[in-house]
């Protein structure tokens, strides 16, 4: 189909269970309430780091075809993010925050997160030079913080807002992964982005484990440990 005049975008054929605006509405967002929405990839992997994306969308302004586009990061390709990415950006103002791995070490997956999606938001307030009136969170837990928040659960299929911040944070994380398999090849992260894939596990007992593996990962100590056991 050709682009529409307004927008430059072709439509495209909303997903099943596409996310939608109305928690973003419900917090006042077509009557002048800000309202983002905050969502994390990169818990369960076992290297790299945690990446939070937050994000604010002008819905008066969003048009229907461009809003089409955003879907769970997890059922799109990465050319589908990137195009989503690429016609949300006149509508939207996105930041990203992180938790390096020795952070996730240090405190816990959960505690890390929650503070790499605290720092998304901090940057989209100065980035966006405006306060949220409400937060949208993916997931059943909240960062200590003070902005007015609601967890939702699955939110990145069913909050516009979160669906497009995770998104924003998916393509940024697996670039970087991308990026670190050329200076670490063999475990495949271009491919599973640190997950514990059977050839990651496998690259972790041949290649040993690296600065970007999180050790208080089950099966990144349970390598350290059979190397340790080898060289003694």
């Amino acid at each position: 189909m050709p682009p529409t005049p307004r927008s430059g975008v072709a439509p495209v054929k909303p997903l099943k269970r596409s996310p939608t605006a109305d928690f973003e509405r419900e917090a006042g967002a077509d009557r002048g309430a800000v309202v983002f929405g905050v969502d994390e990839v990169g818990r369960g992997p076992l290297a790299g780091p945690v990446v939070t994306g937050a994000a604010w969308i002008d819905l008066v302004r969003l048009p229907a075809e461009v809003a089409a586009l955003i879907a769970d990061s997890k059922t799109l390709t990465a050319e589908r993010r990137a195009l989503a990415l690429a016609a949300a950006q006149p509508y939207a103002v996105i930041a990203l925050g992180r938790a390096e791995v020795v952070e996730i070490d240090a405190t816990n997956i959960l505690a890390a997160s929650l503070s790499a999606m605290a720092r998304a938001v901090d940057v989209l307030v100065s980035d966006l030079g405006k306060c949220p009136d409400r937060v949208l969170v993916d997931g059943n837990r909240l960062p200590k913080w003070h902005w007015d928040a609601k967890a939702i659960v699955k939110g990145d299929a069913r909050s516009l807002s979160i669906a497009l911040a995770a998104i924003a944070a998916k393509q940024a994380r697996d670039a970087e992964m991308a990026a670190l398999a050329q200076i670490h090849p063999g475990y495949g992260w271009e491919r599973n982005a640190g997950y514990g894939t059977a050839e990651h596990k496998a690259a972790l007992a041949a290649l040993g484990v690296t600065p970007h593996h999180r050790r208080s990962f089950a099966p990144v100590r349970a390598a350290l440990e059979a190397a340790d056991r080898k060289s003694g």
